[in-house]
This record gives C-alpha cells, structure tokens and sequence, in this order.
C-alpha cells in the first residue's frame, strides 16, 4: 500500500450487508465516519479492517471486500455461529485479524486502531511481532465505566503504554492516559446538518431531551422532573430509546409531572434518519441531563451535545469536567447540582436572540481537526 494508504481496525459494517446482522455500535461507527472524512480531505485512502461477527444464529458468512466510497474499502472476515458457543465464533473473527495483521502490515506503518477489550490481546501481538506505528483512538477508558476482571484491567492499562499515539474524545483522557506521545483531541462529529426546517411556529420555546432512557444515567428523567418548575411558554419534548420497562417509567413519570407543571410535555419516543433532524431542528434548546457525580462522565463526553449544535440548538448540560473542558465547553450553559428547579432555571436563562451560531461553531472545529489529523500522522 502507498504512503497514502491507511487501516482503521474496528467493529464496523455497512447497510448494504444488513442480512449478516454483524456486531457492531451506531454511536462508534458514526465517530469512525467522521475521522476517516477527515482524512480523505487529506488526501488518505482508508480500508476499514472490520472483525466484527454475525449476531445470526447457526449460520455462516464469507468474508468479503466492500466499496463504500470512492476513498474508503470495508474488509469484513468469515464468521459462523454454533448457537451456545457465542466465545467459539469470537475467537475465530479475532483470529482472522490477527493473521490479516500479520500477512498485511510492515514496521512503522501508521494502523489507527478502536479502543476496545475485544481486540486489545491480537493487536498487542501483532503489534509485537510487525512492529507496526498503532495510533490508539480511545473514546472511554472501560475500567472506568464497568468492572473488569484484574487480567482485563491490565491488558487495558498495557495496550495505552504500547500505543504510539493516540486519538482521544476528551482531553481528560489525555491527562489519564497519555506520557507525553503525540495525540489530538476530538469531542465527537464536528459536522453541521443542513437546514431543513423552521423553527417551530407556536409561540412556545422548545426544549428538547434526545437519548437514552436508562434511569441509571438519568437524563431524561432530570429533565421531565425540571419540566414542573418551567413556565406555560415552555414545551419539553422527550426522544430517545430504553427498554420497555424504561419507557412504561417514563411515560407513567410524565404523567405525574404534566398534571403538576404549567409547561407541556411530550413523548415523541425514538426517532432516526430525516425525521429525527427535522425533530431537532424544530426545537430551541437541546438538553445533555445526565447525573453529573456518574464514574462514566470522567472520560466520556455526551455526543447528543454535538448532535443538538450541529442542528442550531442551544444546549443546557450538567456541569461535568469532560464537557465544560472541551472544544465547545464555552459555548454551553450549566447547571451544577441534579436539582430540577436548578435544571429549569438554567433552561430560562438561554438567551435565544444571542447571535452565537452552533453551526459555525462546529465548521470551525471541523477543520481545526482535519489539520491535527494530518499533522498526528505526520509526525
């Protein structure tokens, strides 16, 4: 491969392959997206290295090579299901990559690499053995999120000495992680959506919560509790996804707070695509609620921040390190307890005729990042 060549090692695949029901994560496959969007303005061409296996039950795929664009190829592997064995296939896309590594990379080659426990043991060795240049891309450290067993903490902790340099979602990770090697810091996608609708025409302001349901993070729950102490003029719109016990708490949790609130509320549930954006962009003020005293909030930085900026929303976010911290931490407004009267009164405050523009925000920060890049691997 030429010097303008490079392999993106992650969990991935593409729509057109939707019948192989390959395990991967929207959230990550989306910030994947956008780096390799940065790099093809530079000029790169990615093949994205995929080991992700079928969530199919007793089946078997081929692997194959994907066109997605005209600057980026998508290599998936075989993979095969035995029903109960769920390790046995696991191993066998692990496997692949590890030999594909070994056969398909040379010394100091620059490999930009997911951060993520399933492949931590085969790039270490492949890493050991080519000697290739592994930039890490690390968007949470997993011991900080969920508990892991001591061997797993310390495969984690090794692979962040071992890498060479690092793409990071918060600069707090910087300062956890990083000794000193080269590194650039990316919050999320810094990508403006392109108008496609007005503002909503009802004499009202409208706040809107998009995200998950889960009551242990909190978020939506934080901001139907703030909707008993908004005024009339307020309308809360409440998007997003959870399981059905999730959603039963949430709606029943509405219904109490609608019956005590002059605001509106509304449960939209979960939308995706055009419709979701035009959603959005309806809206005044987006909401990023979560509990702020949560362990995951030290590393990970809410992506539905970016989401709501990139449609032209005013955002009201927990004071949280990671974000206040961050390329667009000035632009927001907080609060600092998880106190609803304090969320509300925080949501009263935006000021909506400021001339602050999200969107240009964003545009701003997107080249910003496709220069680091360049310059990360240049280095």
């Amino acid at each position: 491969m030429g010097d303008n060549h490079l392999k993106y090692v992650c969990f991935y695949d593409c729509f057109e392959n939707y019948k192989e029901n390959r395990n991967y994560f929207l959230s990550a496959t989306n910030k994947v997206d956008y780096i390799i969007s940065s790099l093809v303005k530079n000029g790169y061409k990615v093949k994205i290295v995929s080991p992700s296996w079928t969530n199919n039950k007793f089946v078997r795929y081929k692997g194959k090579k994907h066109k997605i664009s005209e600057n980026v190829m998508l290599q998936t592997f075989f993979t095969i299901d035995f029903g109960k064995a769920k390790g046995i296939k696991q191993f066998v896309s692990l496997i692949q990559l590890f030999v594909y590594l070994l056969k398909n990379t040379k010394k100091d080659e620059p490999i930009i690499v997911y951060h993520s426990i399933a492949l931590i043991l085969p790039i270490i060795l492949a890493k050991k053995i080519k000697k290739f240049s592994l930039i890490l891309e690390v968007e949470e450290i997993y011991n900080h999120a969920v508990q892991l067993s001591v061997y797993k903490k310390k495969l984690e902790d090794y692979i962040f000495t071992l890498a060479d340099k690092f793409i990071f979602s918060t600069t707090y990770l910087n300062e956890t992680i990083n000794d000193s090697k080269p590194y650039v810091v990316v919050n999320g996608v810094y990508k403006k959506e392109e108008k496609i609708v007005h503002k909503k025409d009802d004499e009202k302001i409208n706040v809107v919560y998009s995200g998950t349901f889960d009551l242990n993070k909190g978020g939506a729950l934080s901001a139907i509790h703030a909707a008993k102490f908004l005024t009339d003029i307020y309308c809360l719109h409440i998007l997003g996804f959870g399981s059905d016990d999730e959603i039963k708490e949430i709606t029943t949790e509405i219904n109490n707070i609608q019956d005590n609130s002059e605001a509106t509320i509304k449960f939209v549930g979960l939308l995706r695509g055009k419709e979701y954006i035009e959603y959005l962009q309806s809206c005044d003020i987006g909401l990023s609620t979560q509990y702020n005293n949560a362990r995951f909030n030290d590393t990970s930085f809410p992506s539905k921040i970016l989401t709501y900026m990139a449609n032209g929303l005013s955002v009201v976010s927990s004071r949280i390190k990671t974000v206040e911290e961050s390329s667009v931490g000035k632009y927001l407004y907080y609060y600092d307890n998880n106190d609803p009267e304090e969320i509300a009164q925080t949501i009263m405050s935006v000021d909506l005729n400021s001339k602050l523009n999200t969107q240009e925000i964003l545009d701003y920060l997107d080249n910003e990042f496709t220069q680091n890049i360049f310059k990360l691997l240049n280095q």
